[in-house]
């Protein structure tokens, strides 16, 4: 009988050794996802961050670009003016 109550014992401490290994493993897991999503919403608002200065950048190369442009397109009318004007003077001149 004695026999019998120690092998119940060792198998009640087994089950007890078993079920707190289970919880250790179980709590070290949770631990190792909760860094895993730590992680990733990290690494999304850096790349958030990234894209947001990209933008940014982008929209004013593209402000630059425009203002550019319009001087560009004001110095050729102005040039398309003058050049009409020296043509009417021409032909003012040949009349008179």
């Amino acid at each position: 009988m004695e026999h019998y109550r120690n092998v119940e014992h060792t198998l009640q401490n087994t089950l007890v050794m078993a079920q707190t290994t289970a919880e250790d493993i179980k709590k070290m897991a949770q631990g190792q996802a909760d860094q895993i999503l730590q992680d990733a919403q990290m690494q999304a608002r850096k790349h958030t961050e990234d894209l947001s200065r990209q933008e940014f950048e982008l929209r004013v190369k593209i402000e630059e670009t425009k203002k550019k442009f319009d001087m560009y397109k004001a110095k050729m009318e102005a040039l398309l003016i003058s050049q009409l004007e020296l043509l009417k003077d021409d032909g003012n001149d040949e009349n008179n």
